[in-house]
């Protein structure tokens, strides 16, 4: 990232991060990565950032955030995928090279990779 020399510089970048945050937001497609301790041991770190260069690499908008543990160190790393108007689908083991699989059947083809699935949760089972 370049060096912010002015006032009227941060002001643009703070505007072009708003926009960016704001796009990938309302495309109602978000991707959770777990970065417990264990996560992180299992090798989140790595994922997380294979995640983004694939999204970026499709131009694909979603928003990616971190989340701690959540109790299935056995099955870090942990990535979670919400759609809007879908269930909310949980992968375990999800490794650097499983990445442009899981973005090109889950998210551009809307196919759910089974056999990498240890959750799902819909607007229901919490009761909305």
């Amino acid at each position: 990232m370049p060096k912010v020399k002015s006032l009227d510089e941060l002001r643009k970048l703070r505007d072009q991060v708003k926009d960016d945050i704001s796009t990938r937001i309302e495309t109602g497609t978000t991707i959770i990565v777990g970065m417990g301790t264990c996560g992180i041991a299992a090798g989140a770190r790595e994922t997380m950032h294979a995640i983004m260069q694939e999204l970026e690499s499709r131009q694909i908008n979603a928003h990616v955030r971190t989340v701690g543990c959540i109790g299935m160190c056995s099955r870090e790393p942990l990535v979670d995928i919400e759609q809007a108007g879908k269930p909310r689908v949980t992968y375990g083991n999800v490794y650097p090279d499983m990445v442009p699989r899981l973005i090109e059947e889950h998210l551009k083809n809307g196919h759910v990779v089974d056999e990498w699935v240890v959750g799902r949760k819909t607007t229901d089972d919490i009761g909305l």
